[in-house]
């Protein structure tokens, strides 16, 4: 079925663009009827947390029920979705950027514990110590 890139998902969640929204609701709503899924991408992800926070200044919680919502549905199909899934609840824990979360999450999920940093913020992060 493809992939979706962030400007998809933000048409899809925001409704800014009705074109675009109808658009992107008929290609769900294809897969779906087709029994397929559509293939996010973890940098998708991750610039749709900073898409929605910067230029539409949503709140970390109104970013996180919208993670969440979209880690749930069944017509989307995420590259390494544990990994995202312990990102976005490492994020709603910390004060840290989700990007940071999504490093430390990446490294476990390869098995690389923990993931040094030189960031202080990050460092405060399960799975993230200081290098100093």
């Amino acid at each position: 079925m493809g992939a979706l890139d962030t400007n998809v998902l933000v048409r899809y969640l925001v409704e800014d663009d009705l074109a675009q929204l109808a658009l992107a609701k008929r290609l769900i709503q294809r897969s779906l009827r087709e029994g397929k899924t559509l293939f996010v991408p973890v940098t998708v992800f991750l610039e749709l947390e900073w898409v929605l926070r910067t230029t539409f200044a949503f709140t970390k919680d109104e970013v996180l029920q919208c993670l969440n919502d979209l880690l749930a549905s069944s017509e989307l199909c995420f590259e390494s979705e544990h990994a995202l899934e312990l990102a976005r609840l490492l994020y709603s824990r910390s004060s840290a950027d989700l990007s940071d979360c999504l490093h430390v999450a990446l490294a476990a999920q390869a098995g690389e514990r923990p993931l040094w940093t030189f960031d202080r913020a990050a460092s405060k992060v399960e799975g993230a110590k200081l290098l100093a």
